[in-house]
């Protein structure tokens, strides 16, 4: 019986794919770097840390990689962020594992008080216990360090962890899992692939929300 459950943001409980790209491309201009035609190439940056995608797929260094950053967040902050929404649905399920007794968590990558700005912004706070968000430094620059944060604020020890799941959409959330000895759940309605769930061992792969709920509370 699952009774912790932490959830990805970007691409698990809300569709960020607009503010993302546009920010992206707003980087990249600054930089001189035209955006492809095809948006959906810059999906890529959805998930995992920021300054690894600039390295990544445009062979930024690390110093120009941190400086794309902040010219991302530049019009991320004020405006990105809420050119978002929630998938249909994720709010009726948040509301049904509430009344079920879960004790639902944010888990994100993405920097601390943006999660919060989001998760307050749709109104989704109520439904969670905590919202971990990431850092640009230290242990909370990886994905599994935002999730082993969330543990310890949660305080669920090794015999809870039989007890919490994660769910997420990329091989991010799946590795942090592994490496954390608990349970994942890969959904393929975000911004990673039923492959890459599949690759990186995901306990259960779901095609959208409502066979999300079913995993959830059965």
């Amino acid at each position: 019986m699952v009774k912790y459950i932490m959830f990805d943001l970007d691409g698990t409980l809300t569709d960020s794919r607009e503010g993302i790209i546009n920010s992206i491309i707003y980087a990249l201009e600054y930089f001189g770097i035209k955006a492809p035609g095809d948006r959906s190439l810059l999906e890529c940056f959805i998930g995992p840390p920021l300054d690894y995608s600039f390295q990544k797929h445009y062979g930024f260094s690390e110093e120009k990689s941190w400086e794309a950053v902040e010219i991302y967040r530049k019009r991320y902050d004020p405006i990105g962020k809420f050119e978002n929404k929630p998938y249909e649905g994720i709010e009726e399920l948040l509301k049904i594992l509430k009344k079920n007794g879960k004790k639902l968590i944010v888990a994100s990558s993405k920097p601390h008080q943006m999660c919060i700005d989001i998760i307050e912004h749709f109104g989704l706070d109520k439904y969670f216990d905590h919202i971990q968000g990431g850092a640009d430094k230290g242990q909370l620059h990886s994905k599994t360090g935002v999730m082993k944060e969330a543990l310890n604020v949660m305080n669920i020890t090794e015999e809870k962890k039989k007890e919490t799941v994660m769910v997420g959409d990329t091989m991010f959330d799946i590795e942090g899992a592994k490496a954390l000895n608990l349970k994942s759940i890969g959904v393929c309605y975000g911004f990673g692939s039923k492959k890459e769930l599949e690759e990186h061992g995901a306990d259960f792969i779901v095609k959208d929300i409502e066979q999300l709920k079913k995993v959830l509370l059965s």
